[in-house]
């Protein structure tokens, strides 16, 4: 019978023995590792070899589980929480990581949150789900010839990205295959709603973290032939047939609450060019387009609502972008937010020129709907650099706003009909053959609120839309691998 060693991190003697009494009576497990992050911690009672770490997921940390495994496969538990195994989860683990060939496998499970139980269903990896939060859930059983074949290959040191750059490199040699049945139950202690965790990636504290992570992934794109050199098409901002410099472009679906300040913040630009504000609106039913109204005696506001009803933000987008008198750059404002100051429009159409770049993305500062800031506070995307920016893209979930574009370039590539995601397939493609100009300053405040759409979204919800994401970067990176 096929075994497995299980490693499991160890904070305190209640968590260790409340797991250790659900594993080791299980007759396929070879043998139980604590990795212990402690230096002063005495898990000495347990009678389990203890491994002392630096950190839980670091690359030094996965060649010491690879070289204490001995077993078939090799379970790491990645919480500090109770688990609890299915009945005859490992065994299923085994059976169908023989069937498959599979490098890793991970599953379905139920989480504790507040003494409720609740499913946690989980998406298929694919080639394009490189962020490196995709969610595993906290139980990976590798096959342990791959693992240690990765631990082989691996060249760096990587204090943070360790088991990241494990997970990658695994994927070159075998299937991440995910188990759609419930297999183990584990405590969760983050509680915080869905829009509170979306910015978690971006935390200026998580810096050093987000350094190590883009090293992983960029040597990960070399390895399967999607890296794309600092080398970037030209774009002529020569054009002189635009009435209007530039256009604020506004969709818009029942924000009566919001919108009016929107619109205020976007007429309110201050700049030596001709302006206008284009409002594209999605049929909404509360009192939002009479409340656009109350600037209808402004010329440069349009407010359109088309007569199609299958447009989503992206169509909505486009709409706007094949209007007749859609400014030469085109320049996003969510109904939900406002622009930082005045100049905010003036600073980024500089920008382009300045840049000489097709398309532009801001910094914006977390607020609340009074515009306090809250955390992380600004999200300036320090991590999309000249050079390597195009390729960190494809590990990091957005990439930053307010975002504009050249509207000839913006033609011949159009947004996804979509709502969610629009935005970053257009920026993945735009990197793909050009520059992409930043702004570090703040540009914009992003309004957090409970009428965000995804302020709390359900897991199914969230799983579609990373689902999705991860779908748009599959195909950018098919689409750079043909580029070789």
């Amino acid at each position: 019978m096929k075994r497995i060693d299980c490693f499991i991190p160890a904070i305190d003697h209640y968590q260790v023995k409340a797991t250790l009494s659900h594993l080791k009576s299980l007759q396929i497990i070879n043998r139980i590792f604590l990795l212990s992050a402690d230096k002063h911690a005495d898990f000495s009672d347990t009678g389990l070899q203890v491994i002392k770490v630096s950190n839980l997921t670091s690359s030094a940390t996965v060649a010491g589980i690879a070289q204490a495994a001995t077993a078939d496969y090799t379970l790491i538990y990645t919480k500090y929480t109770t688990l609890v195994p299915g009945y005859f989860a490992l065994e299923r683990f085994v059976q169908l990581g023989d069937d498959t060939g599979a490098g890793m496998l991970y599953a379905d499970h139920y989480q504790i949150i507040g003494g409720q139980r609740r499913k946690m269903p989980l998406i298929q990896c694919q080639e394009g789900a490189l962020r490196d939060d995709f969610n595993f859930g906290s139980v990976l059983c590798y096959n342990t010839s791959y693992l240690k074949k990765a631990v082989v290959q691996t060249t760096g040191d990587y204090p943070y990205a360790g088991m990241y750059n494990l997970r990658l490199t695994v994927s070159r040699m075998a299937s991440l295959v995910h188990i759609n049945e419930v297999l183990y139950t584990e405590e969760e202690t983050d509680t915080r709603k869905s829009g509170e965790k979306l910015f978690d990636y971006v935390d200026p504290k998580n810096r050093e973290v987000q350094v190590d992570m883009e090293k992983v992934c960029t040597e990960h794109l070399k390895a399967i032939g999607a890296y794309l050199p600092p080398v970037f098409s030209p774009v002529d901002l020569g054009r002189k047939d635009f009435e209007y410099e530039a256009s604020v472009m506004i969709p818009v679906f029942n924000r009566e609450k919001t919108i009016e300040d929107a619109v205020r913040s976007a007429l309110g630009q201050e700049t030596d060019f001709k302006f206008n504000v284009i409002v594209v609106n999605h049929h909404s039913t509360d009192k939002t387009v009479s409340i656009i109204e109350k600037f209808r005696d402004d010329p440069r506001l349009i407010l359109i609502t088309p007569n199609r009803k299958d447009l989503f933000v992206g169509g909505l987008w486009n709409t706007a972008l094949h209007h007749p008198k859609c400014g030469k750059f085109l320049v996003q404002l969510d109904s939900d937010d406002v622009y930082s100051g005045p100049d905010s429009l003036r600073r980024i159409v500089e920008a382009f020129y300045q840049q000489q770049c097709g398309m532009i993305i801001g910094t914006y500062r977390m607020t609340d709907f009074k515009l306090n800031t809250l955390p992380p506070g600004i999200i300036d995307h320090r991590e999309w650099t000249p050079d390597n920016g195009r390729n960190n893209a494809l590990r990091i979930n957005g990439l930053g706003a307010p975002r504009a574009f050249y509207a000839p370039v913006l033609r011949t590539l159009l947004l996804p009909n979509t709502n969610y995601g629009e935005d970053y397939g257009l920026g993945l493609r735009f990197s793909r053959q050009y520059q992409i100009g930043r702004i570090y300053e703040v540009l914009y405040n992003c309004r957090r609120w409970e009428g965000n759409s995804d302020a709390a979204l359900e897991p199914e919800k969230v799983n579609a839309n990373n689902l999705y994401k991860d779908r748009l970067r599959t195909w950018e990176i098919q689409a750079r691998k043909q580029l070789k």
